[in-house]
């Protein structure tokens, strides 16, 4: 005869774990996203985000009726360039 015994905490900790992996695949594989996402990939504000990148000519953002939409592997790596560069400059960003 077999017996097992589950710990209910750590079987909900593994399912939730391997949930987040799952999720975070999704949102790696979409294409586009959107301000909302945007901003909450940068962890910045709406505000910000527009000041620092959505009105930047420079920034891979295009518009499509009302809605902005952004490719997520150009945002992804313009992103790690402006952190160099912002580094290098020593690391202050102004949002005027």
């Amino acid at each position: 005869m077999l017996n097992v015994t589950l710990d209910e905490n750590e079987l909900k900790k593994l399912y939730l774990e391997e949930v987040r992996k799952r999720i975070d695949k999704i949102e790696e594989e979409t294409l586009l996203i959107d301000v909302k996402e945007l901003c909450r990939m940068l962890s910045i504000s709406r505000p910000t985000c527009e000041k620092l990148f959505i009105f930047n000519p420079k920034f891979p953002a295009m518009r499509v009726g009302k809605k902005w939409l952004f490719h997520r592997r150009e945002v992804e790596e313009y992103i790690q360039k402006w952190a160099i560069d912002v580094r290098k400059k020593g690391g202050q960003v102004e949002c005027n």
